[in-house]
């Protein structure tokens, strides 16, 4: 039994604390700390972090960023942005009797090459018709396209963060119908350039 017990105090000393840290885009700013007995143990692993925790503004808190260890070093694991997504109760709160929502599932690519899965979702202020809600999904598939097309990663990344890019959508489409509300729920990284 004694034997076990000092096995397992053994795995633990021989263990090191490393830094994750965020990728350039997003300042390098320490995201977590985690520890491993060797650093290449640490590729692959995901961590996610809400946008209130990186900037310190609670308004940010139902923003959930996800990223991916792919290299480790020193005491430093580096990571890439492998995507974002709402928390879910917070997707709740906005979920209305009498209204309509309006989803969209797209696979778009940027200027520079990258492969993403956007989910943008439209709230009414009233139930729309049918046709107006047709209307309103065509006219958001059309403007996340576009502006995909127009946009390096980097900086699309950045107007969906930040909420630009929702607040370009709710003008476009409150044209159709009257909104409450336009968020992405959800990217993914599905392809860089080099794949």
């Amino acid at each position: 039994m004694a034997r076990k017990t000092t096995r397992k105090v053994d795995r633990w000393k021989s263990k090191e604390w490393y830094q994750i840290v965020a990728p350039e885009m997003f300042g390098r700013s320490v995201i977590g700390e985690t520890f491993a007995d060797a650093p290449e143990k640490l590729i692959g692993r995901t961590i996610d972090v809400t946008v209130g925790e990186m900037t310190k503004e609670f308004s940010k808190q139902n923003v959930k960023l996800r990223f991916k260890v792919n290299e480790a070093s020193g005491n430093t694991a580096d990571t890439t942005f492998v995507g974002h997504r709402l928390a879910n109760d917070y997707i709740g709160s906005l979920v209305k009797r009498q209204t309509s929502r309006i989803d969209a599932n797209l696979e778009v690519y940027t200027k520079d090459g990258y492969r993403l899965r956007i989910k943008p979702t439209c709230f009414t202020t009233h139930r729309a018709k049918t046709s107006q809600i047709i209307g309103m999904r065509k006219k958001v598939e059309a403007l996340v396209f576009e502006r995909a097309r127009k946009l390096d990663f980097e900086k699309l990344i950045e107007e969906i963060v930040n909420g630009k890019f929702s607040a370009k959508i709710y003008r476009s489409v409150k044209q159709i119908y009257p909104l409450r509300r336009v968020e992405i729920l959800k990217t993914e990284i599905t392809g860089t350039p080099a794949t």
